[in-house]
């Protein structure tokens, strides 16, 4: 099957991080729209998955809007989508909000099979400025819904559970607190321990990269609007991913300024 990926697309205001534009916010609507173009007309992918932060968090008035701005944009799409909650998205907009945004009855964490594969999406909580956790509770669901599955299956999350290295990482590089999930090493083993997990993706650190822990794939993907200058008038990454997945292999496409391809052999997994 082939499904495609979109993060940290920040509807809202203008971002400065340390006296420098670094989101470009403003290009969020033509970007996105752009990506349901090409989803549409040349990609086609069975589902497309949203994993996290639509917004930069400002009001709950505001926010609404923006983020009812991006799901008008997705609705144009063939296919279902699939949205994970992100730090942003969290910040003025209750857990009813975002069901309604999502068209979603249950918890932010659940599960879906889509051309037979299975979704497990779940709902990181940030303690803003302090820490990211994956609540027990969750953890025991993955645990439970991973073996209840017997087709190949995919974790989605928005913020990271490997063990990347933020050297050079202008948002995180000296906040690693606020970056990767707290409980990640408890989260490993439950993948590790499910035979048919293929990949874990995510978003949040704005930048793109690649893990391998116990032979499963973790794979970040750059945010859509993040400025590859150092600052003003700025280079959107206008970055999304697409991926194919069958019975031998998972091959990743990240497309946009930033173009790269990873391959991974599953002898086995899923």
């Amino acid at each position: 099957m082939r499904f495609a990926l979109i993060s940290d697309e920040h509807f809202g205001p203008t971002a400065y991080f340390q006296g420098k534009l670094r989101k470009l916010t403003a290009n969020a609507g033509e970007l996105s729209e752009a990506f349901v173009t090409r989803m549409n007309e040349e990609v086609r992918p069975d589902l497309v998955v949203n994993l996290g932060d639509v917004i930069e968090d400002e009001s709950r008035a505001a926010d609404l809007e923006h983020y009812r701005q991006f799901v008008s944009i997705l609705s144009r799409l063939h296919c279902p989508v699939l949205h994970v909650a992100g730090n942003h998205d969290q910040v003025n907009l209750s857990d009813d909000d975002l069901r309604a945004l999502w068209h979603h009855q249950g918890e932010l964490h659940y599960s879906r099979d889509v051309a037979g594969v299975h979704f497990s999406v779940l709902r990181t909580i940030e303690i803003t400025d302090v820490s990211i956790h994956l609540p027990e509770a969750q953890l025991e669901w993955l645990r439970a819904d991973l073996a209840q599955t017997e087709l190949p299956s995919v974790v989605l999350m928005h913020h990271p559970a490997s063990e990347m290295r933020l050297d050079g990482n202008r948002w995180f590089e000296k906040r690693p607190n606020v970056c990767r999930v707290a409980e990640r090493r408890a989260f490993q083993r439950v993948v590790t321990e499910a035979p048919r997990v293929v990949a874990v993706f995510n978003g949040h650190v704005h930048w793109n990269h690649f893990d391998v822990i116990s032979g499963v794939p973790y794979i970040t993907l750059q945010s859509l609007i993040e400025n590859l200058d150092d600052d003003a008038p700025g280079r959107a990454a206008a970055a999304h991913a697409v991926v194919d997945l069958d019975e031998r292999r998972l091959v990743v496409r990240v497309a946009g300024a930033e173009p790269v391809r990873y391959q991974v052999e599953l002898r086995g997994r899923g």
